[in-house]
């Protein structure tokens, strides 16, 4: 049932709504905070120019100066050859949905609106489903036909099921990712392996991790006024009937203490973390995301 909710999600409509997310997140603001977000790997020569009054002296070199008869200050640009990778959680619990859309489907504009920006300023972008396997994969690389590959990937309904298993994620980001790749991992982080700080930590000292934490409604609270219901695990279809009125505030304070262990854990370990609600829009967020880590460049 949950695969064939995936193609409410219409391919055309998608991508436009996706250009119009883009736009927001590569106007000049975003764009500048972007740029310094992720850094390249160093600074190319790239020739010379006339000195003005407003140009460091530091800067000016004096042999080539005194060889033209002309003060002349050496001119770099940024080497940039980043690589952008998106790990998503294509397992069973990322299938649910108590609102209009799935958190799957949520997660697959995201990313995709995230990678079509990222594209646009001419880095490499790849991806990897994962749940207790390595799903699917594409390899970083640039170009438009880069996005129309990773959503044809992102849209298909085969590649979702399974528990997400981080020890799995971060084993196959040592050994296909290149080192100093940003690398993005998107989940609903439920049903964490109980040794996933270790594998983040070993992530970490290899990359530049971001954490996005994509969650429904009914993660983080029970109905109101529901009276008994019964509540199923993704994993092992096992179910539970409930009274949502006795244990509610026992369950979003348990939730609630989770979510910010799990944040605590990626900021322990110089990484970056942003929480996401299905009921809200991501482009907010994600700016603001941007512009942090910009600020701490300068």
């Amino acid at each position: 049932m949950a695969k064939k909710l995936l193609f409410k999600l219409e391919i055309t409509p998608a991508l436009r709504k996706l250009q119009a997310l883009s736009k927001t997140l590569v106007t000049t603001r975003a764009l500048g905070a972007y740029r310094s977000v992720f850094k390249g790997k160093g600074l190319e020569f790239a020739g010379y120019r006339p000195y003005s009054q407003d140009d460091d002296a530091s800067l000016i070199d004096w042999k080539a100066s005194i060889r033209t008869g002309e003060i002349l200050i050496k001119e770099y640009v940024e080497e940039r050859d980043i690589n952008v990778f998106f790990i998503l959680d294509s397992s069973a619990s990322m299938l649910f949905g108590s609102i209009e859309k799935l958190k799957i489907e949520y997660a697959i504009e995201l990313v995709s609106a995230m990678a079509n920006a990222i594209l646009e300023v001419g880095d490499n972008v790849g991806i990897a489903l994962i749940s207790n396997k390595v799903i699917t994969k594409i390899y970083p690389e640039k170009g438009r036909q880069q996005i129309y590959n990773i959503t044809r990937l992102l849209v298909n309904p085969d590649n979702y099921g399974g528990r997400f298993m981080f020890k799995v994620a971060t084993e196959f980001a040592l050994h296909y990712l290149k080192e100093s790749t940003v690398l993005i991992i998107v989940s609903d982080f439920i049903y964490l392996d109980k040794d996933w700080e270790y594998s983040l930590k070993l992530l970490t000292k290899k990359f530049d991790v971001i954490g996005i934490m994509t969650r429904d409604p009914r993660d983080r609270t029970l109905p109101e006024d529901a009276g008994e219901i019964v509540i199923a695990d993704p994993h092992s279809n096992k179910t539970l009937l409930v009274d949502p009125a006795i244990i509610k505030p026992a369950y979003e304070k348990m939730i609630r203490e989770q979510e910010l262990e799990i944040e605590h854990i990626f900021h322990k370990n110089v990484a970056d973390f942003i929480d996401i609600s299905t009921d809200k829009s991501f482009v907010q967020p994600v700016l603001t995301l941007f512009r942090e880590r910009a600020l701490r460049w300068k």
